[in-house]
């Protein structure tokens, strides 16, 4: 697209969210944005679905409740963007720097981010369901009630992360950094834990009797442990949420 048009367009949807005569809302749907700057623009409500956005500039952007659906976002600086309630769905963001952006409420399932940046991010209630997060940097970035649900957190660094009340039912967090994460409340069944020093994490008294449970029987099938131990083990994790079927 060239730069003129773009203005143009860009003009008529400035126009259009003040609510004034002649506005537009923005449709870029399919177009090649590749290295464009918009550093600071107002996209609230834009589409942008499937959009060439590759190594572009969208600091400080307000994308609030934009259409990003299937877009390509590869290696593009996103820092500090307000994505709140935006449709990210099938997003490419592979390597993309979103260091302190704001995507609480936002749909991100199937989202590919192998590589970004999301240190300081705040997620809360996102929809991360599916998603590639391989090797992302997740430090002390907030993830309370975000669905994770069957996602790939592979060596990812959640070092000092919000995860209070996140649902990670199903995800692969294999040699990913946990240390000093909060999981208070959060939902680890079925999920893949890494056992090493990076997996020492805040939990719950459910997450704790659910470790216990699980060691207390990996100790009676290998007739280890005292047998003091293994009832002082079994007394306190009595009542945990999955007795019955264990």
């Amino acid at each position: 697209m060239k730069p003129e048009e773009l203005k143009e367009k860009l003009r008529l949807h400035k126009l259009w969210l003040e609510d004034k005569p002649g506005g537009e809302r923005l449709n870029l749907r399919g177009a090649n944005l590749t290295g464009v700057d918009l550093e600071g623009v107002d996209l609230r409500e834009a589409n942008l679905r499937e959009v060439d956005l590759t190594d572009a500039n969208l600091e400080v952007v307000d994308l609030r409740g934009a259409n990003l659906r299937e877009a390509n976002l590869t290696d593009a600086n996103l820092r500090e963007v307000d994505l709140r309630r935006a449709d990210l769905k099938y997003v490419n963001l592979i390597g993309a720097n979103l260091r302190d952006a704001n995507l609480r409420g936002a749909d991100l399932k199937y989202v590919n981010l192998i590589g970004a940046n999301l240190r300081d991010a705040n997620l809360r209630g996102a929809n991360l369901r599916d998603a590639n997060l391989r090797e992302v940097d997740l430090r002390d970035a907030n993830l309370e009630v975000v669905d994770l649900r069957g996602a790939n957190l592979r060596e990812a660094n959640l070092r000092d992360a919000n995860l209070t009340d996140a649902n990670l039912e199903g995800a692969d967090l294999r040699r990913a950094n946990l240390r000093d994460a909060n999981l208070e409340g959060a939902d680890l069944d079925f999920s893949c834990l890494p056992l090493w020093c990076g997996g020492q994490f805040k939990a719950d008294s459910k997450i704790c009797k659910q470790l216990v449970a699980h060691t207390l029987r990996i100790l009676e099938l290998s007739n280890e442990g005292s047998e003091e131990l293994r009832n002082l083990m079994k007394e306190y994790k009595s009542g945990w949420h999955r007795e019955e079927e264990f």
